[in-house]
């Protein structure tokens, strides 16, 4: 090895360590990395509901507030009535679809919680201008959409006291996770490294059984 090189890795080396004595102090506490975040910034993330009502900010909005902003707002993508447009999703309908080969998931059919809905449009509706909307304008945006699934009645104004109250068709079929323990039992085995029971063995090929069809015999495509 030159006594270049030797003099770097040995420089190098002092540098790092130099740095982790200097670093250790901000490692033990706070990175050192920019800035603790403003009361009115962390203000401005905490948007999230949850399903109990918890988070919801102060407002009100009726069906018929929500059906005028739904024309301006989302029926380009969702339709004038949720029924969707080319790819966009549907929101309304599909109630008892559930168990069909060609489920309809939507808001009515599907969602369990009505809190969730207002989350989701203040989070990220728009799409393309999230985080646009007013409260209130949520509020009314949301009420139209559960009147569209019949949730709710067309004279009903939804605010921070009464949405969290309105009971979502499908609530009753969720349940909380319940595989650490239903499945409990198959997780304290120890998979097997070293002489295992067992044999593993191929049976066939594709190119055998003829799952993959040849350049000859493959279908073609237009």
């Amino acid at each position: 090895m030159s006594r270049f090189r030797k003099g770097a890795i040995a420089a190098g080396f002092s540098a790092v360590a130099l740095l982790a004595v200097v670093a250790a102090p901000a490692l033990a506490g706070k990175l050192g990395l920019g800035r603790e975040a403003k009361p009115e910034e962390v203000t401005a993330w905490n948007i999230d509901v949850r399903p109990d009502g918890q988070g919801l900010p102060v407002g009100k909005g009726s069906v018929a507030q929500g059906e005028t902003l739904f024309q301006e707002r989302c029926a380009s993508c969702h339709g004038e009535f949720g029924e969707g447009k080319g790819r966009w999703p549907v929101l309304a309908g599909g109630a008892g679809s559930l168990k069909a080969d060609r489920p309809e998931k939507t808001v009515g059919s599907f969602w369990s919680e009505s809190t969730t809905l207002f989350d989701y449009i203040r989070r990220a509706m728009p799409y393309g201008n999230a985080q646009s909307l007013e409260p209130d304008e949520v509020y009314a945006l949301t009420a139209y959409i559960l009147q569209l699934n019949d949730v709710i009645k067309d004279d009903v104004e939804l605010n921070e006291r009464n949405l969290a109250g309105v009971r979502m068709p499908n609530a009753g079929a969720f349940r909380d996770d319940d595989r650490e323990s239903a499945e409990r039992a198959f997780w304290g085995h120890e998979p097997c490294m070293k002489d295992c029971k067992g044999e593993a063995r191929i049976l066939n090929r594709a190119q055998i059984i003829d799952v993959t069809p040849g350049n000859k015999s493959a279908p073609r495509v237009e």
